[in-house]
């Protein structure tokens, strides 16, 4: 076992434990869902305005919930959470009325891209990072995006194979909603060490002037970026291989199965080059080769070119997600992680939201279905280059102490 993983307490563990889960419930949905809606009479117009109310309704939730955390408990806030995403899990296999459907999509929590949404991140981060020292947090960070990326990839996997072999979307439906339910159950195995505090005691946890100042910009800088990425969320990217080559939800679920496996393993190579280059100059020189592969994915001529493309691209695509974590966490004060993780949260979701709905007419019409990956990387690009220039001097404690020695 590495050296940083024998930091972790019981608690980290769990959290490891509740995100795969949660995270093999949000890959599985992933492959299936724009495929689950259209089936059920959506158009993909519509279908992109689901999805955007889906995300608008996941920030008002993380909203809520992460900046009520550290006052009424961190664990009956992830419990809140996972409730949320078995009720919207379940009134999704449930029923097709439009109005059921919009209502779940905005108060439950539904991941339409197979990435985190809802309060967990923010929480499950603020958590962590009191129990390991600064200089192995981007280890442990690492290995903790690494566990998600292979439990989102055996999500996929599995449910593209399921909807394959049952002939049925709504299997994979309600399995999300089973897993929320599951996720909720070990939530209530975390200890009150996992709080900050005594539960009911009055946080003074805002943001110093300082902090908020740091904190707006990157969460700008953050929502630009998702905002970018929204307009290829798994599931549209599952929807365009499906219409531009005929891929059935098995082989769907290949395909991200392989590109999630990829960038799980991608996210530990991140904390080895941060300690060479640092937390902004690795998030910066990984993303932007990313993002151009991603704009030659549509630009492949065939099935296979397309599906190497995207392979490479996801095998360097996650490793700013670590560095990025650590960084927010490492430039602000321990008191005010949790309400940094959570603005900065709330900021990419708010920014991931609102690109669905462009990218559903754009996936609709055919001369124009691709035009969502070359906006995503033209936008992914200037992200990293505002980024470089706005903190590549801001350096976290560590890097610093580093610097001197």
């Amino acid at each position: 076992m590495p050296t940083a993983l024998r930091a972790l307490t019981r608690d980290g563990w769990l959290l490891v434990l509740t995100r795969c889960i949660r995270l093999f419930a949000y890959g599985s949905l992933s492959v299936v869902l724009v495929l689950y809606l259209t089936d059920l009479g959506f158009t993909t117009s519509q279908t992109g305005g689901l999805l955007a109310l889906t995300l608008a309704g996941d920030t008002a939730v993380s909203l809520f919930l992460t900046t009520r955390a550290d006052r009424f408990g961190r664990r009956r806030m992830l419990i809140v959470g996972a409730a949320l995403m078995a009720a919207a899990g379940f009134v999704f296999a449930s029923t097709r009325d439009v109005f059921w459907l919009v209502a779940a999509a905005t108060i439950g929590v539904i991941s339409p891209s197979g990435g985190e949404v809802g309060p967990f991140l923010s929480i499950e981060q603020a958590s962590l990072a009191h129990v390991v020292p600064g200089s192995a947090r981007t280890v442990i960070l690492a290995w903790y995006t690494m566990a998600g990326a292979l439990a989102t990839a055996g999500g996929a996997l599995f449910g593209g194979t399921l909807a394959q072999l049952s002939g049925s979307y709504r299997g994979v439906v309600l399995l999300y909603a089973i897993l929320g339910i599951v996720a909720a159950v070990v939530f209530t195995r975390l200890s009150p060490a996992v709080e900050v505090g005594p539960v009911g005691a009055r946080a003074a946890h805002g943001l110093s002037p300082s902090s908020r100042k740091v904190v707006l910009k990157l969460s700008s800088l953050f929502a630009l970026d998702a905002f970018a990425g929204g307009f290829v969320v798994q599931s549209f990217a599952a929807y365009w291989f499906h219409v531009r080559f005929g891929a059935d939800p098995a082989a769907l679920g290949g395909i991200f199965f392989g590109a999630n496996l990829l960038a799980g393993v991608s996210a530990l190579l991140a904390s080895r080059l941060a300690t060479q280059w640092g937390l902004v100059r690795t998030m910066v020189f990984t993303h932007l080769p990313s993002n151009l592969l991603l704009i030659l994915v549509p630009l492949m001529p065939t099935y296979s070119l397309a599906i190497v493309v995207l392979l490479l691209r996801f095998s360097i695509s996650q490793m700013d997600v670590p560095t990025r974590q650590s960084y927010t966490i490492a430039v602000v004060n321990p008191e005010e992680r949790s309400a940094a993780a959570g603005i900065t949260g709330v900021a990419r979701t708010t920014g991931a939201a609102v690109a669905p709905l462009f990218a559903g007419f754009l996936y609709a019409s055919g001369p124009l279905a691709s035009v969502p990956f070359y906006l995503a990387g033209t936008l992914k690009i200037v992200y990293d280059l505002l980024l470089y220039r706005g903190f590549v001097s801001l350096r976290p404690p560590e890097e610093r102490a580093s610097q001197r020695d």
